[in-house]
């Protein structure tokens, strides 16, 4: 038979009392350390399990046996972004403390992917479920709610449900980068921005059209591109944008790929543009690049005391908690206008 056709199947515990010369429920016994089972026959049957490789299924036993699962659920975005890892980070520190287990999956940007998600956690019993949402609904899921599972929005807040979220700043960080850019005598300040229909970047781009809009600016306004969403995207925007005339002076990116497409497109220019990019990342210190901050992992540790407060027993309404910003200046959102 081709390797390709051969099924390979876990070992069962029929095998391991067959192996060991002892009944079933005898095996069932020693692995799950009953007692009234003979030192030398819970060995044995220990050896048999090792030598076949048979594990027991932890979750289903602690089910049968009337205990909760110590699962919570974690449905992120791409994890291979430093954002969505950090704050994956700070939630799986927070829960361990209080003997609680994370597990995660990715639900790419996509809705349908995403209610899936969400039904295969639900379906494995965990206590609570975390969400950095995609959907722009979530009322489906208030049934599940009653049913004791608590729901804890992260980055990006519920819609159509009442649930506990934890926010950041978007609009006053975007505000004060705007600002930023415009005490340092910018006005031609290109706007580089993700999907608008994710509400943190419409709250991004909210803040700092604020700011230019309070500051009678109106100079940017050529230079707003939006649903950018990965690097190379980024990069082939900003060149785009740095080709025209006149070109920005500045730019604000809205997202850590941004701000990494946005100096990959500049890289090599004798004079390049401000920058000011939201979310810090790693080597921004390092290339001296100028970002909105704010803290990824308390983001992840607020969200999760959120979840374990209600898997304790909190009933209390909806909460939301918003994450501050801060600006670190590091060069390239100081220097003036070329």
């Amino acid at each position: 038979m081709p390797a390709d056709d051969v099924t390979v199947r876990r070992p069962t515990l029929t095998q391991v009392a067959a192996l060991a010369g002892v009944s079933l429920k005898t095996a069932s016994r020693a692995l799950n350390q009953e007692p009234n089972v003979a030192p030398s026959t819970g060995r044995r049957v220990r050896d048999a399990a090792d030598l076949l490789g048979y594990r027991l299924n932890g979750i289903a036993r602690e089910l049968r046996r009337g205990a909760t699962s110590a699962l919570v659920g974690l449905v992120s975005g791409d994890l291979t972004n430093p954002f969505y890892s950090a704050v994956a980070s700070g939630i799986e520190r927070e829960l361990r403390q209080h003997g609680l287990l994370l597990i995660t999956a990715n639900n790419d940007e996509d809705a349908v992917l995403e209610r899936s998600l969400v039904d295969a956690f639900l379906e494995r019993r965990v206590r609570a479920l975390l969400v950095i949402p995609s959907a722009d609904d979530h009322g489906y899921l208030a049934v599940e709610g009653n049913h004791g599972v608590p729901f804890v929005f992260v980055d990006r807040p519920p819609d159509g449900l009442a649930a506990d979220a934890v926010l950041i700043d978007n609009m006053g960080g975007a505000r004060s980068a705007g600002e930023h850019l415009l005490a340092a005598g910018h006005r031609r300040i290109a706007l580089v921005a993700d999907l608008v229909r994710m509400a943190p970047q419409q709250g991004r781009i909210d803040g700092f059209v604020g700011a230019m809009q309070a500051a009678g600016n109106d100079a940017w306004e050529p230079y707003i591109r939006t649903d950018v969403h990965d690097v190379r995207h980024a990069e082939r925007t900003v060149r785009e944008l740095l080709a025209l005339d006149p070109a920005p002076t500045a730019i604000f990116t809205t997202n850590n790929r941004l701000t990494t497409g946005a100096l990959r497109g500049m890289r090599g220019l004798a004079k390049p543009p401000a920058l000011v990019g939201f979310d810090d990342f790693d080597l921004a210190d390092v290339l001296g690049t100028t970002v909105v901050a704010h803290d990824m992992t308390a983001l992840g540790r607020e969200a999760a005391r959120l979840a374990y407060e209600r898997i304790s027993g909190h009933s209390g309404p909806a909460r939301t908690i918003v994450i501050s910003t801060s600006i670190i200046a590091r060069g390239s959102g100081e220097r003036p206008p070329q």
